[in-house]
């Protein structure tokens, strides 16, 4: 903007410091002037004479600073556009604006009476309505109703460029030319952002605060506007704020080099709130399958409501197979939220008539729904499913879910739970679940489990006080359990002959115990515990003397069963503290404590003899040869009560280790605790009531914490004191009776893990951050969060989610610390299992797995996950990772080198969802042809 320096005087009022509160003109043809010098006061009109009439100042001077409108105002190309904002169909008001102008400056206001022209200097600020706009220096022409607004100039450059705000939406041009009448502005080299899409055009025609329109304009979603990574190039725009962008032919751009990405037009939705809309799919090769050349990931997006939505998607591939997927989320603020997806694939492998072609048909349902602990207190539902085909995390193409593709097992939970409060309490809880064995594919279904219990009730507690002694502390409850049991495999699931073998019954269990003292010391508890079985399936067994082979008939009806038992246990817990300095020394260790817990119970289960049956064995001439014991509630779903009488004396030892030390911060009083041995446990059994074989064996359970609680360590053996025959058969000798040792190793594990980072040598400690994303995906699978066993890819869903952007902003928040450290962490887990339980003296497995990553800057990171199994001598499961920001790009690179899931994946896009679908995306399947 120019001004020439006028030749005349002109009233100038200094505003220096004066805010918009301070000062309100009405524009009126009496030219009245409202003057307020108190923002707390009322406007007082104040009449003064008519200024001098001047000409039309050209230039306001300040030091060396210089600003001008003249060529913005007398431009011929800039005439035609200032004459396009007057001339409108909409009729000018004849007297009054419709609304109050109030503005202010920090230099000084000059007012032009001939002209009708106020000239505002530093720092400037006009509002009318709901527009806005702040300057360098803005012109208030009262007879064209026209805002002219610009920056300032001075030897250091341009600054104070406008900004013009109107109703939620915000441009940063270099000058502006505005009307105050039809709201129409006209806008040069203008910067502004809408959905994340960032806008730059050197002519701007606003039509009004709903359409846009732009000429030779670019755009990207990078921050960077004035040298983006990337950026589109269209010569027309036409933007309605909040709502859509319609561009004509533009081409892409990336560091200034055109490319040959070119649409003849373009459509953008810009709506904050949801929208249904058409969802691009990507296109490319399979080559680990031969299935050739594919569509994956098209469909469409419904907006169902705020609360609900769905995503329809599939593939298709040039041999035939396709898949179809059903993806919907839900939520509702403090009640609930949740996700489903559905699966379903038909894979077929080369061609039909080929003799290498196969078709299998997988499919996968997960479903996960929270319940906001605030919704209800006294009653609860959520869900965790995860179930399909067995196959499915190995053969599905369209993901590399390494997590489920390692883990045998795929589990499922949907409970209900509704709790009575009162005295006593109530609770119910409605179970369905799923468990399912992918090597067997053997899968087992509850649908459902009924579980309800009546909280404890004491009946000769007192009135007042605590409950003292055997007979106060008597208190008993009641719990059953109904359950519908299913069994089936994973061709039959689905199908009716899933119910065949399906079993039902119900239990009641009803306990009664007490606790008290003895000797101040010692605690004594002993109960009874009585169960009531109902079961609805049973069996008759009989010898088939003309096919010799035993009958097993199934029995469909009521029956049932009663057991009960006794137990006691008496306990208590002895304190050893062995201090290592006298008073007035300063030792680093200054004291051992150790906690010994020794338990000595007693359990009692009587012989239900009544509810077993026997059949004679015969040979061919009619003789019988054996007589055969069996229960008729054998292989029902609570099984069979137990026929052989107990009595059994147990014998626990658990200890606790700690070490006070000399803390290394001086300013600590008080000495650190640490952990040596944590729950060293040892545990055995004598039973009074057996013939042979009285003594059981001698289980050892620890753990250890070291190097600051980062290493965990937990072990267990199993010592037999009985010795083994010839044939490897436990006699009932003891082992050192027979030559041997006291005991016999039969049995013992040790796993170790270990989490170290760069935080781990520092004094501030390991850093937190984690993936809850991966984290909760592992959870869900029943598989590790270490990321031993790599982490998982899903190509349908290259979603850039906020919690991506916050960590990547706390990276560079921390920018400076890449100076002097890199990031790194590492994850070690050890396992190793001895079995000798018939002399076997076999390793059964013994490895060593890590996982971890190094960030080499901010935005460039390395991981891996391997292994070594000692006992295969070979390389467990091992992935290679590659992460590389790109300011608005993200690339990552994985690769699988060997096993039966070899493969990798190549992927680089935009990280705007906005633009998610400008990506370029290449990977190699697994050959599902090299088995499973």
């Amino acid at each position: 903007m120019g001004f020439q320096k006028p030749s005349h005087s002109f009233t100038k009022i200094p505003l220096k410091g004066l805010r918009t509160n301070n000062l309100k003109i009405l524009f009126a043809l009496s030219f009245t002037v409202f003057i307020n010098t108190n923002s707390v006061a009322q406007d007082i009109p104040i009449k003064r004479k008519p200024i001098k009439a001047v000409e039309k100042p050209n230039i306001i001077k300040k030091d060396s600073a210089t600003v001008s409108v003249d060529s913005l105002i007398k431009n011929k190309e800039n005439l035609k556009l200032i004459d396009s904002v007057q001339n409108d169909s909409i009729k000018k008001p004849k007297e009054f604006l419709s609304d109050i102008v109030t503005y202010s400056a920090d230099g000084y206001v000059a007012l032009n009476n001939k002209d009708q022209k106020i000239y505002l200097y530093d720092n400037a600020i006009v509002k009318y309505q709901d527009m806005e706009i702040t300057a360098g220096v803005i012109v208030i022409d009262n007879n064209t109703s026209l805002i002219y607004a610009g920056r300032v100039k001075d030897s250091t450059g341009y600054s104070q460029t406008p900004v013009f705000t109107q109703g939620s939406n915000k441009v940063e041009p270099d000058s502006i030319i505005f009307n105050q009448d039809n709201k129409k502005a006209i806008i040069f080299n203008s910067r502004t952002e809408d959905s994340g899409l960032n806008i730059f055009s050197p002519i701007t025609k606003r039509e009004n605060d709903s359409t846009i329109f732009m000429k030779d304009a670019r755009f990207t979603t990078s921050e960077n506007l004035d040298d983006p990574e990337y950026q589109f190039i269209s010569d027309k725009i036409k933007l309605v704020p909040g709502k859509k962008i319609v561009v004509g032919p533009t081409y892409m751009e990336i560091y200034g080099v055109p490319t040959p990405i070119a649409l003849p037009f373009a459509y953008f939705p810009l709506s904050k709130e949801q929208k249904s809309g058409i969802i691009f799919p990507t296109f490319g090769e399979d080559t680990g399958s031969d299935r050739g050349y594919f569509i994956q990931n098209g469909g469409y997006y419904f907006a169902i409501s705020d609360y609900l939505d769905l995503a329809v998607l599939g593939d298709y591939y040039t041999n035939g197979s396709y898949g179809v997927r059903l993806e919907s989320n839900y939520a509702k603020r403090y009640r609930f939220s949740g996700n489903l997806a559905i699966r379903y694939e038909n894979l077929l492998t080369s061609e039909r008539a080929f003799p290498d072609f196969t078709q299998n048909t997988i499919y996968n349902i997960r479903w996960a729904h929270t319940q906001d602990a605030k919704a209800n207190p006294n009653s609860r539902f959520s869900a965790s499913v995860n179930l399909g085909s067995s196959q499915f995390f190995r053969q599905s193409v369209n993901q590399n879910n390494i997590i489920n593709s390692q883990n045998n097992t795929l589990a499922s939970s949907v409970s209900y739970s509704k709790t009575f409060p009162g005295e006593p309490q109530v609770n119910v809880n409605l179970t369905a679940t799923h468990s399912q064995n992918t090597q067997t594919e053997t899968i087992n279904l509850t649908l459902p489990t009924l579980q309800a219990s009546v909280g404890r009730i004491f009946p000769f507690e007192p009135k007042t006080g605590a409950k003292k002694g055997i007979l106060q502390n008597i208190n008993l409850q009641y719990n059953t359990r109904a359950e519908y049991r299913i069994t089936t495999t994973d061709s039959l699931f689905g199908k009716s002959e899933m119910f065949d073998d399906a079993l039902a019954g119900m239990q009641h269990t009803i306990p009664l115990s007490t606790n008290f003292k003895v000797f101040d010391y010692f605690s004594v508890s002993a109960s009874t515990n009585y169960q009531e079985n109902w079961t609805l399936n049973t069996i008759r067994r009989s010898f088939d003397q003309n096919t010799q082979a035993v009958v097993t008939t199934d029995i469909n009806g009521f029956d049932s069963f009663r057991t009960y038992n006794f137990s006691a246990n008496i306990g208590t817990t002895i304190y050893g503290m062995f201090p290592f300095e006298k008073e007035g020394e300063d030792k680093k260790i200054k004291a051992i404590r150790h906690v010994v817990r020794p338990s000595l119970s007693y359990t009692v289960q009587p012989a239900f003899d009544q509810y077993y049956e026997t059949y004679d064995v015969v040979d061919a001439n009619g003789l019988t040869t054996d007589q055969v014991e069996y229960s008729r509630f054998e292989g029902s779903i609570f099984g069979a009560p137990g026929n052989r009488y107990s009595s059994s004396v147990g014998l626990s030892v658990g200890n606790n280790i700690e070490a006070k030390i000399r803390s290394k911060d001086s300013t600590d009083t008080e000495p650190k605790k640490i952990t040596i041995i944590n729950n060293l446990n040892f545990s055995t059994a004598y039973d009074l009531a057996a013939d042979s074989l009285n003594l059981s064996p001698l289980r050892m359970t620890g753990g250890l914490k070291l190097f600051k609680d980062k290493m965990s360590v937990n072990f267990a053996a199993t010592l037999d004191p009985y010795a083994l025959d010839n044939n490897n058969v436990k006699i009932n000798t003891f082992n050192i009776d027979n030559g041997g040792s006291l005991f016999r190793l039969t049995s013992a594990n040790v796993n170790m893990s270990y989490s170290l980072s760069n935080e781990t040598f520092s004094r501030s400690g390991d850093s937190k951050e984690k993936d809850q994303r991966r984290e909760d995906e592992a959870i869900r699978a029943n598989g590790r969060t270490d990321d031993m066993f790599g982490r998982t890819e899903d190509f349908s869903s290259r979603v850039y989610t906020e919690e991506d952007k916050e960590r990547q902003k706390e990276k560079e928040a921390n920018l400076s610390d890449y100076n002097y450290k890199i990031p790194w962490n590492l994850r070690l887990a050890y396992a190793v299992n001895y079995n000798n339980t018939r002399r076997e003296n076999t390793i059964a497995s013994h490895s060593l797995m890590f996982s971890g990553d190094i960030e080499l800057s901010p935005k460039w990171s390395v991981g891996a996950s391997s292994g070594y199994d000692f006992l295969n001598k070979g390389f467990t499961f091992t992935q290679f990772r590659f992460e590389r920001d790109l300011l608005s790009w993200r690339m990552n690179f994985s690769w699988v080198p060997f096993s039966n899931l070899s493969s990798w994946n190549f992927f680089i896009g935009i990280k705007s969802n906005f633009l998610q679908d400008l990506k370029y995306e290449q990977r190699r399947q697994p050959d599902q042809r090299l088995g499973n």
